[in-house]
């Protein structure tokens, strides 16, 4: 699977996805005896039938990348149709957002105080979020290149820069969020570590997870500013369709809404 993981770093996909797609491929094989149109079929059924339609999908995705990378003779998986909701669901709240940011200032819990500033303050995505500098505090905004060659620039907002600024002092370049050996932490350590915020603040969660403050951060903006393809832009969405998920509310926000609206 080296080969194929490398085949993938060279077509520019992210280091987390690169993981991903190993991961997916290597449970085919261990599963599936010999590679058949039929056998293909078995386990895409068994992945729908064990996870989330989201998870199978993305395995499914990354199957039929690899099939590609061998040149398979075959069929090409179709992935499973996921019926959206009308809803958010899981999303931290406003509330439970600042119980948590409150919580670990108290603490005095400044790395991980920091990680939800900035997962709520930016809209970034958990590997982009690993990719900050000092350098780009100072700036005010850092720079992503997407597979596509696209620039997308994530901009920190000023109360958030100065915040930082003062945190980091002492260290005027270098990663901003650490893990051993000085790499950047993983995504799987940012997320162990929201859960382990989350539990000791007394926050559901549930609702405590890198993709929730992306959720949170789209709320909040198109709540302030109403301007859909500047949000479009600052998620680094391809598609407006991609964005308007954030005007829907949460089932809690939505059942508050109906027992204020309705008194007849």
């Amino acid at each position: 699977m080296k080969s194929f993981a490398r085949y993938l770093q060279e077509k520019g996909y992210a280091q987390n996805t690169v993981e991903s797609y190993v991961f997916a491929s290597e449970q085919l094989l261990e599963k599936v005896a010999q590679l058949t149109n039929q056998s293909l079929l078995n386990h895409k059924e068994w992945l729908v039938s064990s996870f989330a339609p989201k998870t199978a999908n993305n395995r499914i995705g990354a199957i039929n990348v690899y099939l590609d990378y061998i040149a398979f003779d075959g069929i090409r998986l179709r992935g499973v149709r996921i019926q959206q909701k009308p809803f958010l669901d899981n999303v931290i709240s406003n509330e439970q957002y600042v119980q948590l940011i409150d919580g670990l200032k108290q603490d005095g819990d400044w790395f991980w105080y920091f990680i939800v500033r900035f997962l709520g303050c930016t809209g970034a995505r958990v590997s982009e979020l690993r990719q900050f500098k000092v350098e780009h505090v100072i700036a005010g905004y850092m720079d992503i290149v997407s597979k596509g060659q696209k620039l997308r620039r994530i901009w920190i907002p000023d109360s958030l820069r100065q915040e930082s600024i003062t945190w980091k002092a002492g260290s005027m370049n270098g990663l901003l969020f650490p893990g051993k050996n000085d790499n950047a932490i993983t995504s799987r350590g940012i997320s162990m570590g929201l859960k382990r915020a989350a539990l000791r603040y007394g926050v559901d969660q549930d609702v405590v997870y890198p993709h929730s403050f992306r959720h949170l951060f789209a709320k909040n903006f198109i709540e302030r500013n109403p301007d859909i393809s500047l949000l479009a832009d600052l998620m680094g969405h391809e598609s407006i369709e991609t964005t308007r998920i954030y005007l829907r509310r949460t089932a809690n926000e939505q059942r508050a809404a109906v027992n204020k609206a309705i008194n007849w």
